[in-house]
């Protein structure tokens, strides 16, 4: 094998600014340069260097980059699985490299970056993971003619390999999974407040910094893993730990002594996929060991999250396109390298759909229920399978509240019934439950079912239908033919292709057999009528938004559409429940004959006729038999609320029809997941309503409504442990009282100057998409110019992750965002040290948030909304300040905010409420304050 050789490309390097261009050349000189001189002075040279082109090309207000060297390509492929933020300063990070302090020095950067990437290729030519390597890259080159592709073959070592697709066939190396057998019961020791205070040691280990709270805190959660003494009353504790306490170790200390212990896993559930990652990652300081921790801790989440080996076979068939073969490259490398295979929010470079469009990455995952299980050939080498397998066996399973609540309404699903549970971000369990058990009949929801029983009725689509499935299965049980036939006949009743274009047509006569069928299909009207209602009662508005209305009284025609719908649902479970019996029958009838394959393929088809058949049938039944009861009287209180609604996207209407939630959604999630454990905390930094402080046992009561604590017959223990921080000292908080918030134009002014005023490092959160783009728009030349990056959720086409990955390397930075950047987004440092609110975020008026606040609110509605929004401006104050160290300015623009409000901010935040240009000077001299001594002036 020829000996490796760095062949670095003899390109310019390339760094964009709002406008304009740094611009490194090969001969050495630094060039600065207005966007519409770049193109002149990259005429005389090869494609340039660069870090993110499709960002380089927007900055500079260019066309897409036809060819260039981009370093974020060379390091998923040199570097699969690892995390870096998509900036030359977020990949010198991660190289350990010296940070570039502008853009002249990040410029100089880019050919040592490159240098390391090839290098460390080299090193690691001889290993596993690159053994198919060059014959990737040579495909890569072949296809899409991959700039990188030669400089990796010297690295490598290798000279013109045959390119194949056989290099991107990962299945073919991945380990098939084992099954561990069945699990033994756990043992039932506790873990007492001193073992875990023990243990919180051990993980922090000796000459860490003495944090009593967080100790205290790991004594109070140790209730939680006591044994239970009835059944349906598990230790419940309810702990409120503030911002700074280390909750997250905190809790780790007594779960992680109990699993090991009892032999059991603990499962540990967030709301945002961001927490989630963040607390994997705090995992490491209990099992430092990475051979260790994968063993004894699994990520779980939904199917939709992970790489689908079945998909990925199915697009090679795109591979030597020129536009999917890089991205389908170094999805293969990745795939080799990753911990699970977790495309969202795992170790996957959420960048790479960017780069290349979200089709090269989307269609990789299974986001259409159309996995097959135990029928799929690549099953044993299955990452979802391999994870599921993995949690049984675990110390910790991090998951999140939509996964856990929905398998513990399916009788545990897949992973078994966990018997102890932490819930982090306790705040959101009300919300996560809201929308886990709920339900809906509309165009897509029914649609979907179709689809999954009839398959692919037309376009490109793995959906193999009811047909196949069974008679896959009928050689041996013929009997299974009838009912499938008799099946697939009712499902007709459904949403057939093109369903959406025809919301708004109304009945008349048909122009061919087809056309008559569509108009008679029962599904059809009954979303035609819904419609119809909605658009008679709904408020006028712009046309951009979704419009709802009340159930009842009932318009002209929904009762009688609901009737008929009913019935045509009722024919389709008929047969359903007769083809899921008869498989069940087969499982139970004749045990000692099935082989474990075919056993596998009769649990598979059953389950999954029950659970995506028959559940969404029963309820879609009950709630349309809503309609033939009598309508609630006045004031009534009833377990659900029922609406009609239109759903809209981007001003075009896409859907609409029947919505059921739970009045109060605490219920069922007590009744199917904390009842059945045997031990629960539920723990958040804001618990308890702050502007309940003069009322502690109100305050207690009403997080106790709103995590279900109430809905169970033993009572919860209680705990709070304050934080750590001074905030008097370390924050500032002005309400602004001469911006008019309806005015975009006003609130991006404000917002550019507050941001120019802390020198970049800013957050700001918006309560509508519509406002935050308008702003965006207005305020990114000003702050580029000044050198200040401005990135935006919904606007950036980077994942939340990869968004505050970049925020938090770049240190100057700023980022606007939506509520998911409020909740579960950690930032320390200087990264954040200004965070504006464009207006208080009050719940959106609807009718299911009217109802609430009739029922839920304790005779309060007013205060009833005050409470949400208060949460909502605590939880992202405390976004502010992570560390003792850290500074920060918190700033609403919204003088309508009323004062009780405000009670929600940490203890010792006076706000004030100010002028722009007084709120501007203050944030400017407070964060400059020690700047200059300690060396992080901006």
């Amino acid at each position: 094998m020829p000996a490796p050789r760095l062949l670095l490309p003899d390109a310019p390097a390339l760094v964009a600014a709002h406008g304009r261009a740094t611009l490194l050349t090969p001969d050495g000189e630094l060039l600065e340069l207005p966007a519409e001189g770049l193109a002149r002075a990259l005429a005389d040279h090869p494609p340039p260097l660069l870090v993110h082109a499709p960002a380089t090309a927007r900055r500079l207000d260019l066309p897409r980059f036809e060819a260039a060297f981009d370093l974020l390509e060379l390091f998923a492929f040199c570097r699969p699985a690892q995390l870096a933020a998509p900036t030359p300063r977020g990949l010198a990070m991660a190289l350990d490299l010296s940070l570039p302090q502008d853009d002249a020095a990040a410029a100089a950067l880019l050919p040592e970056i490159a240098t390391v990437l090839l290098r460390h290729l080299a090193l690691g030519r001889g290993t596993p993971l690159n053994r198919d390597a060059g014959i990737l890259a040579a495909q890569m080159e072949k296809a899409a003619a991959w700039p990188w592709a030669p400089a990796i073959l010297a690295a490598l070592g290798v000279e013109a390999p045959k390119p194949s697709l056989d290099a991107h066939k990962v299945w073919r190396r991945l380990p098939e999974w084992e099954d561990p057998g069945p699990p033994q019961p756990p043992a039932s020791f506790d873990v007492s407040p001193t073992e875990a205070r023990l243990r919180l040691g051990q993980i922090l280990g000796e000459g860490a910094e003495q944090r009593p709270q967080q100790a205290d805190y790991a004594s109070a959660a140790a209730g939680a893993f006591a044994p239970r003494d009835e059944k349906g009353q598990p230790r419940l504790v309810l702990a409120e730990a503030g911002t700074g306490t280390g909750k997250t170790l905190g809790y780790i200390a007594p779960a992680s002594l109990w699993a090991e212990r009892n032999g059991a896993p603990v499962w540990i559930s967030t709301f945002t996929r961001n927490l989630q990652r963040q607390i994997d990652q705090e995992l490491s300081r209990l099992y430092p060991d990475p051979e260790e921790r994968r063993r004894r801790i699994v990520v779980r989440k939904g199917r939709e999250n992970y790489l689908c080996l079945l998909n990925l076979e199915e697009m090679l068939g795109q591979a030597g396109q020129p536009d999917m073969a890089i991205p389908l490259g170094l999805v293969a490398r990745w795939a080799l390298a990753t911990r699970d295979g977790d495309l969202m929010g795992g170790d996957f470079p959420g960048w790479i759909g960017e780069l290349h469009g979200p089709h090269a990455i989307w269609p990789l995952a299974d986001r259409r229920g159309e996995c097959i299980r135990s029928a799929c050939p690549r099953y044993k080498q299955c990452f979802v399978e391999h994870s599921i397998r993995r949690a049984r066996t675990a110390t910790l399973v991090v998951a999140n509240h939509a996964l856990v609540m929905v398998q513990a309404a399916l009788g545990g699903g897949e992973d078994g019934r966990p018997i102890r549970y932490v819930f982090d971000e306790g705040h959101h369990l009300f919300d996560a439950a809201d929308a886990a058990f709920s339900a809906a009949v509309t165009g897509a929801e029914t649609a979907e079912l179709r689809r999954w029983l009839l398959g692919a009725e037309g376009g490109r689509s793995r959906a193999r239908g009811l047909r196949r499935r069974i008679e896959e299965l009928a050689g041996d049980l013929p009997d299974l033919l009838p009912p499938m036939e008799a099946a697939l006949q009712a499902a007709r009743a459904l949403p057939g292709l093109g369903w959406s274009s025809r919301l708004s047509e109304e009945p008349r006569p048909a122009a061919s057999e087809a056309a008559a069928e569509r108009q008679a299909n029962p599904t059809e009207a009954f979303l035609r009528a819904a419609r119809r209602q909605v658009l008679a009662r709904a408020e006028e508005d712009d046309g951009l938004y979704d419009q709802q209305c009340d159930l009842h009284p009932l318009g002209e025609g929904i009762g009688e559409a609901a009737e008929a719908l009913e019935r045509a649902l009722k024919r389709l479970e008929e047969p359903l429940t007769t083809l899921r019996d008869r498989l069940q029958a087969r499982l139970e009838d004749d045990v000692s004959e099935l082989e474990t394959g075919d056993r596998i393929r009769l649990e598979t088809a059953a389950r999954g006729i029950e659970r995506r058949g028959l559940l969404p049938l029963k309820a879609w039944q009950a709630m349309l038999r809503t309609l033939a009861a009598p309508p609630p009287t006045p004031g009534e209180r009833r377990d659900f609320v029922d609406w009609l609604a239109v759903t809209r996207r981007e001003g075009r209407e896409v859907d609409a029809g029947l919505h059921r939630h739970w009045l109060d959604p605490t219920t069922p999630f007590a009744l199917n997941v904390a009842a059945p454990a045997h031990g629960l905390l539920i723990t958040s930094a804001t618990l308890r309503d702050a502007g309940l402080a003069e009322e502690p046992e109100a305050a207690w009561a009403a997080a106790e409504a709103r995590t279900g604590a109430s809905h169970l017959a033993a009572p919860a223990i209680r705990a709070a442990v304050a934080s750590p921080f001074d905030y008097a000292a370390r924050t500032r908080a002005f309400v602004v009282t001469d911006v008019e918030r309806t005015r975009p134009g006003q609130v991006a002014a404000a917002m550019q100057a507050l941001f120019l005023a802390s020198g970049g490092g800013a957050l700001g959160l918006f309560t509508a998409i519509r406002r935050l783009r308008e702003c965006q728009q207005r305020m990114a030349p000003g702050l580029e110019r000044a050198g200040i990056p401005l990135y935006a959720q919904h606007v950036d086409a980077m994942d939340n992750a990869t968004l505050v990955d970049v925020f938090r390397a770049e240190e100057d930075a700023c980022l606007l965002g939506t509520d998911a950047m409020r909740d579960g987004v950690d930032v320390p440092g200087r990264s954040l040290r200004l965070l504006v609110f464009d207006r208080v975020p009050w719940p959106r008026p609807s009718i299911l948030h009217r109802e609430r606040r009739i029922h839920l609110s304790g005779g309060d509605p007013k205060g009833y909304d005050d409470a949400l929004a208060r949460h909502r401006l605590r939880q992202a104050f405390g976004r502010l300040i992570r560390r003792a160290d850290d500074k920060g300015v918190f700033v609403l623009l919204d003088r309508s905010c009323p004062s009780r409000l405000l009670a929600g901010l940490p203890p010792g935040v006076q706000p004030r409420r100010v002028g722009l240009a007084e709120a501007v000077a203050e944030t400017r001299a407070f964060l400059s304050e020690g700047a200059a001594s300690d060396g992080t002036a901006s």
